[in-house]
């Protein structure tokens, strides 16, 4: 784990979890997704954490300072989740620690929750949830649920880098992205991802407030999406429309 950045337990951590990750990108997918499976599981906060990569900022809830990077638990799961946009310049450090934690902690597996852009998502009704993963054994397990596979494209930000880091270190991982809006908070994308994590690693959750109260998400979650845009712009976010072109 990077000098940088310190994980500090508050808790005793529970061995050979499933770890989830909730970071802003598009759609706010997976912020939105992991802040409705803390409050339907009530699972609450094991570890946080420290680093002066990290903003000059803490997070008050119920009047009480908290890191804006946390992580939650119980016995069958870990979630990592960021209240604040990460930098371009230190997301790296700061993905690399959180993974080394959870590998020190024997996760049996590491999955990303976050959102895919479509240009012409408020037509559509039905929204897809695509995989990615770190190994050809994990992609036929999440194929074996009935998932589609994401088979070309491009991935940037943080599940990029932990896809990348995980399938170099041989940590079984895999990438859930949601067809969202590119630069608006979409609760009914989060609702579809839980749906699909559900299937696959069975941590389920009731949707249905989560749909009821879309509006006040979107409302709340304005100025988070606003940051995370500009942090987006500089990872080049809006590659992930294009397909990529292979020469052999």
């Amino acid at each position: 784990m990077s000098s940088e950045v310190k994980i500090i337990e508050r808790k005793e951590i529970s061995r050979g979890a499933v770890m989830l990750f909730g970071f802003p990108d598009v759609g706010l997918v997976g912020v939105i997704a992991a802040s409705h499976l803390i409050s339907e599981l009530n699972i609450s906060e094991v570890a946080y954490m420290d680093s002066k990569l990290l903003p000059p900022l803490i997070v008050l809830h119920k009047g009480l300072p908290h890191s804006p990077i946390r992580v939650f638990g119980n016995h069958d799961i870990l979630l990592a989740v960021s209240e604040t946009a990460i930098s371009a310049d230190t997301i790296y450090p700061i993905m690399h620690a959180l993974i080394d934690w959870g590998r020190n902690k024997n996760v049996k597996t590491m999955i990303s929750m976050s959102g895919i852009p479509v240009q012409d998502r408020q037509e559509i009704e039905k929204l897809k949830v695509f995989a990615a993963a770190s190994s050809p054994e994990m992609l036929k397990t999440v194929q074996d649920k009935g998932v589609q596979v994401l088979k070309e494209g491009y991935m940037v930000g943080p599940q990029a880098i932990m896809m990348q880091y995980c399938a170099n270190t041989g940590i079984p991982a895999i990438a859930l992205l949601a067809q969202c809006f590119f630069n608006y908070p979409d609760p009914e994308a989060a609702a579809e991802l839980l749906k699909e994590l559900a299937n696959i690693v069975g941590v389920k959750v009731d949707i249905s407030k989560l749909l009821e109260k879309g509006e006040e998400i979107r409302l709340r979650a304005r100025d988070v999406m606003r940051r995370t845009q500009q942090e987006m712009s500089k990872m080049k976010k809006t590659q992930e429309y294009d397909i990529p072109m292979y020469v052999s």
